[in-house]
């Protein structure tokens, strides 16, 4: 008679299986990678048969494998809910919760709500870093993505929650019109010089927004490429080039005139701030308390 399989290893085994390495899945866990390579070793003893392919390079499910994580995956995220709504109706969330969010921006906009998150739920342990990687490269280290994005969002196996949208300008020094003339037409600017981004925004072209819900994309030529939106506005206000920059942040220089809004016939896509997670039937107590928390308190700022 074969021995019951611990749910514990069952774990391990999901998390190794979706993570695609012992590495990854030993991160995710908090354990040694040794102790999670050990434990699968013993469940494939125990039901007698290899689950995982392994090699020097890469390791990947066998066909035993694929079928009883298909056949298994569901029922932990059913024992997953379980459990979590049971702790959730007896204790406030606990536990590790791993936040990425774009450098710059994220710590100026998201900063302050991140402490008051952490300030209500003291017995979550927060975790924040700041990355400029697209959030396919984050998932090993994180729980949640804060997401900022122009336009068309990079189709990805993920659940977004949109959290705000930043309406955004094309705006350009009184010197840099000086000695270019001002553009009227999108297409214009390709013949101009402009201030884009190097990773940010995964280094995605100019957006415009057309008719219905379509974007029209302009590899624009840029001389000065920066990840910092603050790098950006000081290059755009030395007159180095035309650039695309939130409307908030380019009010105070546009009133005072060291700046100026350049007109097309189609306006700028804005910046789309979201949280990201993981598609899974189940979800933590903790990455539910992060979410709901940030989309009340950004719902509370826009109704002041």
């Amino acid at each position: 008679m074969r021995s019951k399989i611990d749910l514990n290893v069952l774990r391990v085994f999901v998390t190794v299986a979706e993570k695609g390495s012992f590495i990854g899945g030993a991160r995710a866990l908090n354990m040694p990678a040794s102790n999670v390579s050990r434990q699968i070793s013993l469940m494939e003893e125990r039901l007698g048969m290899r689950l995982l392919q392994r090699s020097t390079r890469q390791m990947k499910l066998t066909e035993a494998g694929q079928l009883f994580f298909d056949s298994m995956r569901p029922l932990l995220d059913s024992v997953n809910e379980v459990e979590a709504r049971l702790s959730h109706a007896q204790t406030e969330p606990e536990g590790l919760l791993r936040v990425c969010l774009p450098n710059g921006v994220g710590p100026v906009i998201f900063g302050n709500l991140l402490a008051d998150f952490a300030l209500r739920y003291p017995r979550i342990e927060l975790h924040c870093t700041t990355s400029l990687q697209g959030a396919e490269a984050l998932w090993d280290d994180c729980d949640v993505v804060i997401d900022i994005s122009r336009g068309t969002r990079a189709s990805s196996d993920v659940i977004a929650r949109p959290l705000a949208s930043l309406p955004c300008l094309i705006v350009a020094a009184p010197t840099l019109l000086q000695r270019y003339t001002r553009p009227t037409h999108t297409e214009q600017l390709l013949a101009l010089p402009c201030i884009t981004t190097v990773s940010a925004l995964q280094g995605q072209a100019w957006q415009f927004l057309t008719t219905g819900k379509g974007f029209r994309h302009i590899n624009v030529p840029s001389p000065f490429r920066v990840d910092s939106g603050e790098m950006a506005m000081q290059a755009a206000l030395k007159g180095i080039g035309f650039a695309i920059l939130s409307a908030q942040a380019c009010e105070p220089y546009i009133r005072d005139g060291q700046l100026e809004v350049i007109e097309l016939e189609l306006a700028p896509a804005p910046l789309e701030i979201a949280l990201l997670y993981q598609e899974r039937s189940f979800l933590p107590a903790r990455s539910r308390a992060f979410i709901d928390f940030l989309q009340e308190m950004v719902r509370n700022q826009r109704e002041k």
